[in-house]
């Protein structure tokens, strides 16, 4: 079987359930990692023979993506911000929303130097590890109550080589008597609604870790509660608070932030139009 044959094979069989673009992308991520090749590779070597072992190779991939299960989890890396991040079923797939948001913490840094940073539920270690990487010489710590994805995040600071104090802690049960220690605090939490999982795809509820998805349905601040009270404290004067958010909870995001006592309590748009972030800064007292 050819190159060609064996990606127009490939992609008829994922189209049955997904889209054709996706499934496109899929099959050049395939031979990325099992050829090494590039997408002008797939042109330029159209006609090259496959080995039995490489087209049973692709075969086997083929039918886990059958199965929804993420490309990024067969192959255990995904890319991020430009870096290239291992990801495990202990950590979630990170999304370019979350791309956004730590573009717009990197843009309102605006070359400051030295920021002290905490990142809350840090999984794979995704924003901390981009902030380290993209602010100016800033001490970044990340916490996450998840073992084995803490382990993950360690591996992924130490391959990109950020220095990042990584260290096991619950969101739910920061310290009340927190003293300012920090420039930013970013948190992308669980924010999704029990009753939301009927709506999402096999791929998410089959595969990405419950832990870091869901929250109660009578609860769903949960998270954003506890963190915006340890985080007035945590963070020093006109240090910023950042979120990312289920749109469907963001006024009332707003109004328990406001209630907390913090300023400029703004809810923004990502790139799809869906209220996705919030952002608020420390009072100046």
């Amino acid at each position: 079987m050819t190159v060609k044959e064996c990606c127009a094979e490939a992609t008829r069989k994922l189209q049955t359930i997904y889209p054709a673009s996706e499934s496109l992308w899929m099959v050049r991520i395939i031979f990325e990692h099992l050829k090494g090749y590039k997408p002008v590779d797939l042109v330029i070597k159209a006609d090259d023979e496959l080995s039995d072992f490489i087209t049973g190779k692709v075969d086997a991939v083929v039918e886990r993506l059958l199965r929804h299960e993420p490309i990024q989890y067969i192959f255990g890396e995904t890319t991020f911000y430009g870096l290239r991040l291992e990801v495990t079923p202990d950590t979630l797939i990170p999304r370019p929303e979350t791309e956004e948001l730590v573009d717009m913490i990197v843009r309102n840094a605006d070359n400051r130097t030295d920021l002290g940073v905490l990142d809350i539920c840090t999984g794979s270690g995704c924003i901390a590890i981009a902030l380290a990487r993209n602010l100016k010489f800033p001490k970044v710590e990340a916490i996450d109550i998840n073992s084995p994805a803490l382990d993950v995040a360690r591996r992924n600071a130490s391959a990109l080589k950020v220095d990042i104090d990584i260290k096991k802690a619950d969101a739910l049960h920061l310290p009340e008597n927190a003293s300012p220690a920090y420039d930013i605090i970013v948190s992308n939490p669980p924010y999704i609604a029990l009753s939301e999982r009927a709506t999402m795809d096999k791929n998410v509820l089959d595969y990405e870790p419950s832990i870091a998805l869901f929250v109660p349905d009578n609860d769903p601040l949960l998270f954003y509660r506890n963190i915006s009270r340890f985080a007035i404290k945590a963070l020093r004067p006109n240090g910023r608070l950042y979120f990312e958010i289920n749109p469907i909870y963001a006024e009332n995001l707003r109004d328990m932030l406001t209630a907390d006592g913090w300023d400029s309590v703004e809810i923004i748009l990502d790139m799809q139009r869906n209220k996705r972030f919030t952002s608020a800064i420390s009072p100046r007292s």
